[in-house]
């Protein structure tokens, strides 16, 4: 038959691995000497975990920006006293008595996500209004900071503190990327279609990529990056392979954007799986041109390769107003007939809702992620990008409402809703 010329001969992987096992594999080595230099897997992954503790990032914090304890003390209390909305109360907030007779479909809850939470303080804002409103935080949160930066002022070891408390997960985004100049060919705006399909982590840069993730991951217990190269992806797998606790969410920026891009590097994550059938794929951005049909069926791909409980599907449920998608750009009635069918999904919310961003005198815009905070708070913006982040989260809340007024279930912070 036709189809049995696509088998895989055994011998094909024989030649992959005796390519891997060589001594004289400089790509290889390079890697195991880059993980020797922090002292092993073992040891990466115990100074993670000290690194990590709350309490560590806590005390650490007392010395660097005591006002932040304070404002974690005060989200650990409203915790503790339960002052945010269970997902019950949250249930009968939007269907009244309705609620309680109502069977909700339990089987695919939804991932709440919001991106991108570049500020401590917006953060701190989202909270206060949850409370105040009895609204919903997010399940997972997206970072898109200058590491070095937020590390300098205090926000990394804040936000990683706040997500713990949440119960939350989240992702960050290392300096190391396609726009940090290391493609001396490219620069701005005038050549970006240089940049497209993940180009700018070229030569070198892959184990500059994996150096930086493994510095945070030890100084700050940063367990989950974003991945925009084929490159820096393979290295990760690699990474867990050989026993660091690494995980990553592939960008909307690498473009898998069809069913055979999707197996391709699912097939991948699969082969480097470690015995317990983990990968260190845990987060999959499809590119937003996805319709719900590729979407079903990745989620066959990813049945097949064991990988349905690892890996989450995200998906975009509305964009910043500018420079990403031509607008309006509203894919929330589409997660609806998603959601009783695909598993481990989550509702990614970058931008306000149509009819919010466009009355805004300043609609959200991703390229302004990459402002540094010095030039945000020189052209007194912090209130205008504040707002765009809150409009993402009455977004997120109203995705939260449509879904529940379906009987179906998602997932928020899960120390403070699901408890």
């Amino acid at each position: 038959m036709l189809r049995d010329k696509l088998a895989i001969d055994s011998k094909r992987l024989d030649e992959i691995n005796a390519f891997i096992m060589d001594p004289d594999n400089q790509l290889v080595n390079d890697l195991l000497a880059l993980v020797e230099k922090y002292g092993g897997p073992e040891e990466i992954n115990r100074k993670a975990a000290e690194a990590g503790k709350v309490e560590s990032l806590m005390a650490r914090l007392e010395k660097k920006k005591p006002e932040y304890v304070k404002d974690l003390q005060w989200l650990i209390e409203q915790r503790d006293n339960g002052a945010f909305i269970t997902e019950n109360e949250y249930r009968k907030k939007v269907l009244g008595e309705k609620a309680s007779s109502t069977e909700f479909n339990e089987d695919f809850p939804v991932t709440l996500e919001i991106s991108a939470c570049q500020f401590f303080s917006f953060f701190m804002e989202q909270a206060r209004q949850a409370v105040a409103n009895r609204e919903l935080m997010p399940g997972r949160f997206i970072r898109v900071r200058f590491m070095k930066e937020q590390e300098e002022d205090g926000d990394l070891l804040a936000v990683s503190a706040a997500m713990q408390i949440l119960g939350a997960s989240w992702c960050e985004t290392l300096d190391t990327k396609g726009t940090d100049g290391s493609n001396v060919h490219l620069g701005g705006p005038d050549t970006i279609t240089g940049y497209f399909g993940g180009v700018g982590q070229p030569n070198t840069h892959p184990i500059e990529w994996a150096d930086e993730f493994l510095y945070y991951k030890t100084n700050y217990g940063v367990k989950q990056i974003l991945n925009i190269n084929p490159g820096t992806v393979l290295l990760a797998y690699m990474l867990h392979k050989l026993g660091v606790d690494i995980e990553f969410k592939i960008s909307v920026y690498m473009g898998n954007d069809n069913p055979y891009a999707v197996f391709w590097t699912l097939m991948a994550a699969r082969m480097f799986s470690r015995e317990d059938g983990t990968t260190s794929l845990i987060g999959f951005n499809f590119a937003n041109s996805v319709d719900n049909a590729t979407i079903e069926f990745s989620s066959k791909i990813r049945k097949a390769m064991g990988l349905e409980n690892v890996v989450r599907f995200e998906h975009h449920i509305f964009e910043t107003w500018k420079s990403i998608v031509i607008q309006p750009y509203d894919r929330r009635e589409e997660l609806m007939a998603l959601a009783p069918k695909v598993a481990n999904i989550s509702a990614k919310h970058e931008g306000g809702e149509i009819a919010v961003e466009e009355k805004r005198e300043h609609p959200s815009d991703i390229a302004e992620y990459f402002l540094p905070r010095a030039d945000i708070e020189e052209k007194n913006m912090m209130p205008l990008l504040t707002q765009n982040y809150m409009d993402k989260h009455e977004s997120l809340n109203n995705t939260a409402r449509v879904l529940t007024e379906k009987g179906l279930s998602f997932i928020a912070a899960p120390n403070l809703h699901h408890r």
